[in-house]
């Protein structure tokens, strides 16, 4: 298979909630009853080594999924809790988590946008953040830590949110990519909890890098990791050319290239397509490609520059 080849998603997850599998030696995944249209079946929360463990991204405030998480690790001792970020859908258990096993929470830290909010920016995308969320170590890009038969790498992926880290094993050539990277849909950048900027950046540091199976928040695991970033990097230059194809005929606002762009979209995500296209607005009106007037907003309108 070449680079060229289209790369598929997979939404092939026969994965049921509550079940834990083990899917390589020294990694379990539970997934999460909270299937909807931005988390496809749920969260998937990983388990890391054997007899001393670390757990990834306990999930959503769901003691059901707490329990399973719990009972899969039954005799043996949780060393260290990670989060990748901090949406509702990922941290809110760890508290859970860490009451029960008294271990540590390692993340990048408490949740922040990744710009500051225009006085014209009335609403809100971002209910689904966890303010409450607070780590017990913050980890930087680079920073290593080490448990009982294996070793993670913090790995700095801002974009989908502004503390998002990703978990690298390079001894195994594994990721824990959380939201960064899916195998059954492209990830929501919504400003200004996202930004389109940082997460370019972010998919070509993962590009980069050695690690070759991901394991995502949601979904399947990737093989071929950097194959597939490199994908996600030409279908996200494919939507750029899409949003300047529309604004080449004219002015124009954000619904109707959403309508132009993501044809038979399920109407459940338009809100969400929406805050995408302004995030590749946000980057192309810093680059000087496209211009509106005042800040870029959702509800602006956008012209070529």
């Amino acid at each position: 298979m070449s680079d060229n080849d289209d790369v598929q998603f997979n939404r092939n997850f026969p994965l049921k909630p509550g079940f834990v599998e083990e899917v390589r030696p020294g990694v379990r995944r539970v997934l999460c009853n909270n299937p909807s249209p931005f988390t496809f079946t749920g969260t998937v929360s990983y388990i890391v080594g054997k007899g001393n463990v670390a757990i990834i991204d306990p999930g959503p405030d769901d003691e059901a999924h707490a329990a399973a998480l719990l009972d899969a690790v039954r005799g043996e001792t949780v060393s260290h809790i990670f989060v990748t970020h901090t949406h509702r859908d990922h941290s809110p258990n760890t508290a859970r988590i860490k009451q029960a096993t008294g271990a540590p929470v390692y993340a990048e830290g408490p949740h922040r946008a990744s710009r500051p909010r225009f006085e014209s920016e009335k609403h809100n995308p971002e209910s689904g953040v966890d303010r409450d969320f607070a780590p017990d170590v913050n980890l930087a890009h680079g920073d290593v830590v080490e448990g009982d038969g294996w070793r993670l790498e913090a790995v700095a992926t801002p974009g989908h949110t502004a503390n998002h880290l990703a978990f690298a094993w390079p001894e195994r050539k594994f990721n824990f990519v959380g939201d960064h990277v899916m195998g059954w849909s492209t990830s929501i950048v919504a400003p200004p909890d996202g930004s389109m900027i940082d997460y370019m950046d972010s998919l070509d540091r993962l590009a980069a890098r050695e690690e070759d199976l991901y394991f995502s928040g949601h979904g399947p695991e990737i093989p071929e990791g950097q194959r597939f970033v490199r994908f996600l990097i030409r279908h996200r230059k494919a939507r750029e050319a899409s949003i300047l194809h529309r604004l080449a005929k004219g002015e124009t606002d954000i619904p109707t290239m959403v309508r132009a762009i993501y044809i038979g979209i399920d109407p459940r995500l338009t809100t969400a397509a929406g805050y995408s296209v302004l995030a590749h607005l946000e980057d192309l009106v810093a680059r000087g490609v496209v211009a509106t007037d005042g800040d870029p907003v959702i509800g602006g309108t956008y012209r070529m520059a």
